[in-house]
């Protein structure tokens, strides 16, 4: 190596020094809640697409999961100067940090396949129930903590700095990902969404799941009517008119709470129940239960009301006398129970972003 060339090594490697070493304390402050709004808007993004489309969202969440893990050393600075000044609410802050660790913990057991469960409970839902139990504090640590930045924080170190970060975070993501298939590991089976594989052509080893607290419904297939309401009036279909149809459907329902199977469905398409949306916006699709939610009137074509899955009628667990399958979308748009269709004018996104009945 030639003189020149050695102090240009000297000066880089000076360069990438002064670049890793600890920032001031607002700044990894401020790197730490960038990285814990794109860790929770990934998330959320994560739980609601169903498409393979939608793996950046997944990709985007692990690595901004592990750019948090990588300013552990730095705010470890910033956290023990905080307990010196002996504040009455430190409690708090450490109940943040121990949440934390728990949230990061369930994700990764979960997608290496080494912790499914936690308690009883899926893995993945013990990692999503912290995380939401985090947002409230994480916000009263924004008020009681504020953080006060400054012009100066915006410097083409910083900008180094946050690219390294990001940088370092993907090598790791892809490394560790790369470990887990190579290491044989269950996680490296998982769908894009992190779901394993339950049941799929098996619909009695199927999980029987609900969103939230809905209750699997007694539904006498006597009484039982779908009501379908278009932009000419509203009639009535029993359960033997639909099942008639018998037109099938390979799809895969993949729930939130981290399975996934591909089924044989069976039933009639929504679009023979509603040849035409006129000047529909919508189609609400509302169960017995008083569940609903509301798609955009161009997936009627995608969409089938199921009253089979593996050459069998649907088990209550799953949704009989009619299920909703929708193709693409995760398991909560997946209807139960369904005893009404409508055609409405209101926009498909006025909803709450996951249903809460």
């Amino acid at each position: 190596m030639q003189p020149g060339q050695c102090r240009k090594y000297r000066y880089s490697v000076a360069g990438l020094r002064k670049i890793l070493r600890a920032p001031a304390g607002r700044i990894t402050n401020q790197t730490l809640l960038a990285a814990l709004v794109l860790v929770f808007g990934t998330g959320v993004a994560t739980v609601a697409i169903g498409s393979s489309s939608g793996r950046w969202a997944a990709i985007a969440h692990g690595v901004a999961g592990l750019v948090i893990l990588l300013l552990v050393p730095w705010k470890s600075r910033v956290v023990r100067g905080g307990l010196r000044r002996g504040r009455a609410t430190r409690w708090v802050s450490l109940l943040l940090a121990g949440l934390v660790v728990i949230t990061f913990g369930a994700g990764v057991g979960y997608a290496t396949g080494l912790v499914r469960s936690i308690a009883g409970r899926p893995g993945l839902w013990v990692h999503i129930a912290v995380a939401l139990v985090l947002v409230p504090l994480v916000l009263w640590h924004l008020v009681a903590r504020r953080i006060r930045p400054r012009r100066s924080d915006l410097s083409r170190r910083t900008f180094l700095r946050a690219g390294l970060l990001g940088a370092g975070a993907a090598g790791l993501y892809f490394a560790a990902g790369e470990a887990v298939r190579l290491g044989g590991l269950p996680g490296a089976d998982r769908r894009f969404t992190g779901s394993y594989e339950t049941g799929s052509f098996d619909p009695d080893a199927m999980p029987v799941t609900s969103w939230l607290v809905d209750p699997v419904p007694a539904v006498d297939p006597e009484r039982w009517r779908l009501t379908v309401v278009d932009g000419t009036g509203r009639y009535q279909l029993g359960l033997d008119e639909l099942a008639a149809s018998g037109v099938r459907m390979r799809a895969t329902l993949d729930c939130t709470s981290g399975w996934y199977a591909r089924q044989d469905w069976s039933g009639v398409p929504v679009k023979a129940l509603l040849p035409s949306t006129g000047q529909a916006r919508s189609l609400l699709v509302h169960s017995v239960t008083g569940y609903w939610i509301r798609f955009p009137v161009s997936d009627v074509g995608r969409l089938l009301l199921a009253t089979h899955v593996g050459g069998a009628p649907l088990s209550a667990g799953h949704g009989y006398p009619l299920r909703l399958v929708a193709p693409g979308r995760r398991g909560y748009w997946w209807v139960k129970w369904v005893d009404r269709i409508e055609l409405q004018a209101t926009p498909w996104w006025w909803q709450p972003p996951f249903p809460v009945t």
